[in-house]
């Protein structure tokens, strides 16, 4: 059973020994983090996002894992943090002049330049090819190289001019201790905006009750001071001599004669001090009244109805 024709076998054929542990290509490890979407491993194309652990996602990939409500949903550590489009956010990046992509590779036979990357730094002018630190800014999405952010220190943004905190800086493709920061900062800023949500419903609860005590009980401006007997009386004054006024000019204006108020008294002619010329003007005088004699009959007389 072999070693026949010569054959010597060695040592290491014979016995076996303890496997290697095989290393990961460093090479092609950068070029599957800063070229390929973390979700669904496709090449990275616009739109492209960024979680809060500074992973590159195309948006698309993530529209179609929050919208997918299958129980057979791959929930993997990529995603598990990512509940909503809230959670990322849309990067501007800056196109590299020099990149080319697949144009001059039609035949197939050209070398691929692994360390040149299809995005820059708009500031210094690194490529984005994993071998420098790059980070991008929560508040706006604009993306730097983390010497750019170093070497020219301000608190707006370089490009669009928005206003940050060291808060709203995050490192895309960081190592393990980066995004064990960043996962802190995470659950931190969702805590507070709980908090927040929770402040506010009590709020909103004390605003729409505060409205039925105001109209309940008046306030001390609208209370008067002084006897009652003398404010009951001025009050029954003041409304009896409104009343006629108030429905007046409600007459001038609709043109019509109101209903009188229950307020205010009738005035009879009949009984008043005035001469009988003027009395005899007015349907209640005794010269208005007809008898019954006097009065017209329904029915009308003519020659249809005999």
């Amino acid at each position: 059973m072999g070693c026949d024709g010569g054959t010597i076998p060695k040592r290491h054929e014979l016995v076996k020994g303890p496997k290697k542990v095989e290393k990961v290509d460093k090479d092609a490890e950068l070029v599957a983090q800063w070229n390929y979407c973390t979700l669904s491993q496709e090449i990275l194309r616009r739109p492209i996002v960024a979680c809060e652990l500074g992973r590159l996602y195309n948006k698309d990939a993530v529209i179609e894992f929050l919208l997918d409500k299958s129980s057979e949903k791959a929930l993997g550590k990529a995603t598990s943090h990512i509940k909503s489009i809230k959670n990322v956010t849309e990067l501007r990046l800056s196109d590299n002049p020099a990149w080319e992509g697949d144009k001059g590779n039609t035949k197939g036979d050209k070398h691929d330049d692994l360390q040149r990357a299809r995005f820059i730094c708009p500031v210094v002018g690194l490529e984005m090819n994993g071998r420098h630190r790059f980070c991008f800014l929560r508040c706006c999405g604009c993306v730097f190289s983390e010497r750019a952010l170093k070497e020219i220190k301000a608190e707006v943004c370089h490009t669009c001019g928005a206003a940050f905190q060291e808060d709203d800086v995050i490192v895309l493709n960081g190592t393990k201790e980066d995004v064990e920061t960043l996962k802190g900062r995470m659950e931190e800023r969702r805590q507070k905006a709980k908090l927040g949500k929770k402040a506010k419903k009590p709020k909103a609860v004390e605003s729409v009750s505060k409205p039925d005590v105001s109209e309940e009980s008046p306030g001390p401006s609208k209370i008067k001071t002084g006897k009652p007997e003398e404010t009951s009386l001025d009050s029954r004054e003041k409304k009896a001599s409104s009343a006629p006024k108030s429905a007046a000019a409600n007459g001038s204006s609709s043109g019509k004669v109101g209903k009188p108020l229950c307020g205010a008294t009738k005035r009879s002619i009949a009984n008043s001090e005035e001469s009988e010329a003027y009395k005899s003007l007015f349907t209640s005088h005794s010269s208005a009244k007809r008898s019954k004699e006097e009065s017209a009959h329904w029915v009308t007389h003519t020659s249809y109805c005999f």
